[in-house]
């Protein structure tokens, strides 16, 4: 079997991974914070669930990768389903017991999956050729695009379902996960060759952080995920706080997820035909320009759009750096710079999820004033991240790398 045949045959099952067991991520970003304000103490705190996730996936990051580097991906992807299943189920009990520090330990083990499901774009790199590897990244991304509608269906099916609200969707979740893992039974990637006395051991981590083209893709990644995350967290809130219905926020979060992954059936060739650095630009700009339709107003229609636009920057700032970052690593690192990547990501994640919450419902004296703040947040990262990218571009190319 060539390099790229064996690269798109597990092209599709990483897909059908993304598009089965990704589903619970919109899931449970609609409802976590909804049901997060009806245990928390303080309103302050609706958004700990969710930021407790990404916690979860901050901290297993390097573990996992770790764990993938030695026993390889399906283990990796196993154990991440496993995760997300357990936290499903201590969130359950949460809910049904009124608990709301259970509800939040159950959302750690979630970030189990959340930091597993983050890894399959690596994992479709893994046998890919140069040529192939960023439409690779991208198809594996576009998985996500069923995962973006039967998520939140699944949320309208399952919130009221049970006497608990919400209680049926995680349920619904567990089963997610223990169906899905079969899919990695699929996976045919090598397992990495155990370092041999005087095989090449790479760059050390400072080594890493130091090189320009690496950079400059973590700080871009981190960015574009982060910012996503600051304005997603809230956007249920939000929503639902400007008197619409919890329906309304679950389409809402359906065409931001359509929009994430849609994108990435072309992103791969837009990297090809114009670069990976203008991709990430393009990102970036559109970002901003998300940010720019929430502050004009509260209508469902600028909620729709502001998502939509959020979903498409982030697909081309986070896949444009995904592919700079894979194209910057040698074999023997992959194991280090992607858990490092992925750290650092995650990390930025994990700040965005815990200031969504407190800029939403702490500061100001209104819904609308809150939603303000929050897309006024994403203005300094996007001139960092844009500044770094300029920085990049002005390097002769011989000391990128």
């Amino acid at each position: 079997m060539s390099t790229d045949a064996l690269a798109k045959r597990n092209v599709l099952v990483l897909v059908a991974a993304q598009a089965i067991l990704g589903a619970q991520m919109p899931m449970i970003f609609t409802i976590a914070g909804l049901a997060g304000s009806t245990l928390a103490p303080n309103a302050c705190w609706a958004t700990l669930p969710i930021s407790m996730t990404v916690i979860g996936s901050m901290l297993t990051a390097t573990p996992i990768s770790a764990f993938m580097q030695r026993h390889g991906r399906r283990a990796g992807f196993v154990v991440g389903a496993l995760g997300g299943a357990l936290g499903a189920a201590i969130g359950a009990y949460g809910l049904a017991t009124g608990s709301f520090l259970l509800f939040c330990i159950g959302a750690l083990f979630t970030g189990v999956y959340m930091s597993a499901q983050g890894f399959y774009r690596f994992a479709a790199a893994d046998t890919a050729s140069d040529a192939f590897r960023p439409k690779a990244i991208s198809w594996v991304m576009a998985g996500g695009l069923l995962s973006a509608v039967v998520g939140p269906q699944l949320v309208k099916a399952t919130s009221d379902l049970m006497a608990v609200t919400f209680l049926g969707s995680y349920l619904a979740v567990i089963g997610l996960n223990l169906a899905g893992m079969f899919l990695f039974l699929g996976l045919d990637i090598p397992k990495p060759r155990p370092p041999v006395a005087g095989a090449p051991i790479g760059r050390t981590r400072g080594e890493l952080l130091r090189t320009p083209t690496i950079a400059v893709a973590m700080i871009c990644a981190t960015v574009s995920y982060a910012l996503m995350n600051l304005v997603m967290t809230s956007s249920p809130l939000a929503v639902v706080g400007c008197g619409f219905e919890t329906g309304n926020a679950a389409d809402v979060v359906t065409a931001h997820v359509l929009a994430m992954y849609a994108p990435s059936f072309i992103t791969g060739h837009i990297i090809a035909r114009f670069g990976v650095e203008r991709v990430i630009a393009l990102g970036l700009t559109i970002l901003a320009a998300a940010g720019a339709v929430a502050m004009a107003g509260v209508e469902l229609e600028n909620f729709l759009i502001a998502l939509v636009l959020l979903g498409i920057g982030w697909n081309f700032g986070f896949i444009g750096a995904t592919t700079m970052l894979t194209s910057a690593q040698r074999p023997e690192e992959r194991g280090r710079l992607q858990g490092l990547n992925d750290l650092i990501v995650f990390g930025g994640v994990t700040m965005a999820s815990f200031s969504s919450g407190g800029l939403m419902n702490c500061s100001g004296g209104s819904v609308q004033a809150g939603w303000q703040m929050v897309n006024l947040a994403m203005l300094p990262f996007l001139i960092l991240a844009g500044g770094a990218l300029i920085w990049l571009w002005l390097k002769p190319a011989e000391t990128r790398a």
